[in-house]
C-alpha cells in the first residue's frame, strides 16, 4: 500500500506559477513509477506528467510540454510537479498517482494502469 497526499494547490494569476508536491508514505517509494493527471468540471481525467521510478525518463504531452517539469526526490519520498506560465485552461484537480514498476526506466501515462492515487489538489488560474 501506498498513501498519496497533495499539496500546494492555490490560486494563481495567469502566466504565474506553481509547485505541487505529492509526499508518499508506505511501501518503497522508489519501487514506483509517478504520474500527474488533472480534472476539470465536466472533463474527463487527463494525463499531465509522469516520471519513471529512476527519475531518469520523463513524459509530458504537447499541452503542458514546455512549462510543466516532474521530478522526485527519492529520499524524502516526495514527487514534484512544477508549473509556469499558466493559463486558465490549466484549472483542474491535479491528482498526483503511483504505479510499482519493475523497469526502472518504464514510463506509466495511462490513468487506468496506475493502482494508487491522491486525493487531489485545487489549482485555479484567473486571467
Amino acid at each position: 500500500q501506498v498513501q498519496l497526499v497533495e499539496s500546494g494547490g492555490g490560486l494563481v494569476q495567469a502566466g504565474g506559477s506553481l509547485r505541487l508536491s505529492c509526499a508518499a508514505s508506505g511501501r518503497a517509494f522508489s519501487g514506483y513509477g509517478m504520474g500527474w493527471f488533472r480534472q476539470a468540471p465536466g472533463k474527463e481525467r487527463e494525463f499531465v506528467a509522469a516520471i519513471s521510478r529512476s527519475g531518469g525518463r520523463t513524459v509530458y504531452p504537447d499541452s503542458v510540454k514546455g512549462r510543466f517539469t516532474i521530478s522526485r526526490d527519492n529520499v524524502k519520498n516526495t514527487a514534484f510537479l512544477q508549473m509556469n506560465s499558466l493559463s486558465p485552461e490549466d484549472t483542474a484537480i491535479y491528482y498526483c498517482a503511483a504505479v510499482f514498476v519493475v523497469d526502472p526506466g518504464a514510463v506509466v501515462v495511462g490513468p487506468k494502469e496506475y493502482n494508487y492515487w491522491g486525493q487531489g489538489t485545487q489549482v485555479t488560474v484567473s486571467s
